[in-house]
């Protein structure tokens, strides 16, 4: 193994050697969770590799020999601290130049462990060795005077660690006092599963946090890690020369993760390659301009063909039984049908997918059965992609050149010009069948909630039963609730009401999961409807999240085919009881936001700009980027400012921010699906910059518009 294949994990979270980071970045889409021990430091490491060149981490750090508070607050409980780091690569290594990176570790809260660095890294065969820079934590040795002192005195002086506030930017801290020298090496050694580790350590330890110095008999720190498979690392290593350390990594790659074999998904209806002949280039479907599937890589194609005396009768389309077809299309390729209708020589599909992520899954599946039924009057299959009673998308796919590519006479690069997707917009058509509203739906589900990091108990989780039930009064005008039945906790720990200088409008959050064993988190009367070309609309009124109840509305604009959206929403709002039943509070307000969508173009990162009048009734804008890999996984960060940020509006806490990451179900599961997993890490839930939290938004229920998913998963066309 050479030492460019992976970098591993330092004990602070983020590519590095044992307490020090590197200049390394892992590979892009690098999802990680480091469980590390170096007493009296425990540290619960998650770091992401959204781009190439930049990394970011979330950290609990649990402080084994100091209490939390005072012992009427939190018991025998240990200190918790919350941290996020940020590493950019600024310079990437060439044959004579090493990569180079700036970082910020503990960039926000009390900054215990906040620091600076500079540092580079140059591989030598299978060495890799670093060497740089820090201010603060991992430079508390400070060999050097401060370079930065010619500018200003300033920078000679380090403001103690703990000063900040909780939550805060620590800016006011960056770059100054003096720096330490750090480094190492990295050897990859001729075994697969074993990485050695040197490394000088920055710090000194005589300048730790809340006076909790740790003795050093020696700055060099010494490790290996082990690589128990693919996805595991161990790391045992030895530490300012007295302590052994121990530290386990478990990650993956999001952006390559391939879900397991859908076991559980019915398999593809055969089709008969006896009566289709090679064809020539077609012409589009009726619908005229359309976006044709952009490049793809080839695909390994299924093979379903069936012997040709067993072929499905196929009938012109007044003579098809529709209704059953219907059912097909929902058990086989996941589309609640609205309607079935022709234009020409094409059939359109509308229908909802409840199943399938991908949606060029579900046409590849929608075009076989119609192909078994059907006969060759019909040359274009068109599914019209409809979600909570709007139409956004129809995708189009060419029925003789579809059934050469099964047949692999040609390639998936050739029938790539035989797909389309376009805008949904009214022609006249001929309607074969218009199903009936189904009235009712509903099911049940088991989920779970958690809170991390507070002084009542490290974990205070709940395990809940949930039942919800959906009444249709037409397609885009329903009425949905959620019952939550509590199964198992430990909020009997939870006593803990965090301080604010605003309206409690999240900080009684300990009253709403405590009051009650069985709670409605949802119960809304929702309209949606097409308010012109390219334009959405949505309205709503009830029980709109677990703490408030009100009326709403939402529009949006996000045209066929571009990269930016813009919408806005304005809500009126009241609290609602701690039990989350019908009972009502008497803080009400108006808030909502308008927001802008900008698909960058850069390695699919989406900017998504807020402003407007938050729940506590401050006004300030949300900055949401996020990075979207092809199979759907989502990495992101957000940050919001009001005018109210700073310890006088927001107590505890200057502003609102978090990273996540939002992982398709269908990436975890041996069945399809269209849900998600987002896990959300935010060092304080604060009252400032608080958003209603809604359970439907447009830009969501319109994602199927986000033509990329479909040009880079255009081989799911044949599963």
């Amino acid at each position: 193994m050479h030492a460019q294949e992976y970098y591993t994990q330092s004990d602070f979270g983020g590519v590095g050697l044992m307490q020090t980071p590197t200049a390394r970045m892992a590979q892009e889409g690098e999802f990680s969770f480091v469980l590390s021990r170096t007493t009296p430091y425990t540290n619960y490491n998650v770091s992401m590799q959204p781009i190439p060149w930049l990394e970011g981490s979330f950290r609990y750090t649990n402080v084994s020999n100091r209490l939390y508070g005072p012992r009427s607050l939190s018991g025998s409980q240990t200190y918790k601290d919350k941290s996020i780091d940020v590493k950019a690569r600024l310079f990437q290594e060439t044959r004579w130049t090493p990569a180079v990176a700036f970082g910020v570790r503990d960039i926000g809260g009390t900054g215990l462990f906040s620091s600076e660095f500079l540092v580079a890294s140059k591989r030598a065969g299978r060495f890799d060795v670093s060497l740089g820079m820090a201010w603060g934590y991992i430079g508390n040795r400070g060999d050097i005077s401060n370079p930065l002192s010619i500018i200003s005195d300033r920078f000679n002086t380090r403001p103690a660690s703990g000063t900040g506030a909780t939550g805060a930017l620590s800016i006011n801290k960056f770059l100054r006092g003096r720096p330490g020298i750090f480094g190492g090496v990295e050897y990859h050694s001729p075994w697969d599963w074993l990485v050695l580790k040197a490394e000088l350590d920055g710090n000194d330890y005589k300048h730790q946090p809340q006076n909790n110095n740790q003795p050093q008999r020696w700055p060099v720190n010494l490790g290996a890690v082990f690589r128990v498979n693919r996805n595991v690392d161990l790391t045992l290593g030895y530490e300012r020369g007295n302590v052994a350390t121990a530290a386990l990594n478990l990650h993956a790659n999001l952006a390559t993760h391939v879900g397991p074999e859908k076991s559980f998904d019915p398999p593809p209806e055969p089709v008969s390659f006896t009566s289709t002949p090679v064809t020539t280039m077609p012409s589009g479907p009726t619908q005229g301009t359309g976006k044709v599937a952009g490049d793809i890589a080839s695909t390994p194609l299924a093979t379903t063909a069936s012997p040709a005396d067993t072929a499905p009768e196929r009938k012109p389309p007044a003579q098809v039984d529709w209704p059953q077809v219907a059912k097909t299309l929902r058990a086989n390729a996941g589309i609640n049908v609205s309607s079935i209708r022709q234009r020409g020589s094409e059939l359109v599909i509308q229908g909802e997918q409840e199943r399938f992520f991908y949606t060029a899954e579900a046409a590849g599946r929608a075009t076989r059965i119609v192909d078994n039924r059907v006969d060759n009057s019909i040359d274009w299959v068109t599914v019209t992609s409809q979600r909570n009673g709007l139409d956004t998308v129809e995708s189009s796919v060419h029925r003789p050149r579809f059934i050469e590519l099964l047949d692999h006479q040609i390639d998936l690069p050739t029938f790539r010009r035989s797909v389309e997707q376009g805008p949904v917009t009214a022609r006249e058509e001929e309607v074969l069948y218009n199903a009936p509203l189904k009235r009712f739906t509903g099911g049940t589900s088991i989920g779970y909630q958690q809170n991390v990091g507070g002084p009542d108990a490290f974990v205070l989780y709940q395990v809940y039963g949930a039942g919800y039930g959906t009444f249709n009064f037409s397609r885009h005008l329903w009425l949905d609730g959620v019952l939550a039945v509590n199964i198992a906790n430990n909020y009997d720990k939870f006593r803990y009401d965090a301080p604010s200088n605003l309206p409690r409008v999240r900080t009684d959050v300990r009253k709403y999961i405590t009051s009650s064993d069985i709670t409605m988190p949802n119960f809304q009367l929702t309209g949606t409807k097409k308010l012109g070309e390219d334009l959405y609309g949505m309205a709503y009124a009830g029980m709109l999240e677990s703490m408030y109840a009100g009326v709403g509305g939402e529009v949006l604009y996000r045209p066929f085919g571009e990269h930016w959206a813009f919408g806005g929403d304005i809500n009126w709002v009241k609290q609602r009881g701690f039990d989350q039943d019908f009972s009502l509070r008497k803080y009400h307000v108006i808030t909502g936001q308008a927001t802008g969508y900008l698909d960058t173009g850069f390695h699919n990162v989406t900017l998504a700009v807020s402003v407007g009048r938050y729940l506590a009734g401050d006004w300030g804008t949300t900055v949401d980027v996020s990075r979207q890999f092809a199979n759907g996984t989502r990495m992101g960060a957000y940050f919001t400012v009001t005018d109210k940020s700073g310890n006088s509006g927001y107590g505890e806490g200057s502003f609102d921010k978090g990273i996540y990451v939002s992982i398709p179900f269908d990436a975890l599961l041996p069945n399809s699906s269209r849900n998600r997993a987002t896990l959300m890490w935010q060092p304080l839930v604060r009252d400032g910059g608080a958003r209603l939290n809604k359970r439907y938004t447009l830009y969501t229920i319109t994602n199927d518009l986000d033509t990329n998913q479909f040009d880079q998963n255009l081989g799911k066309i044949t599963q």
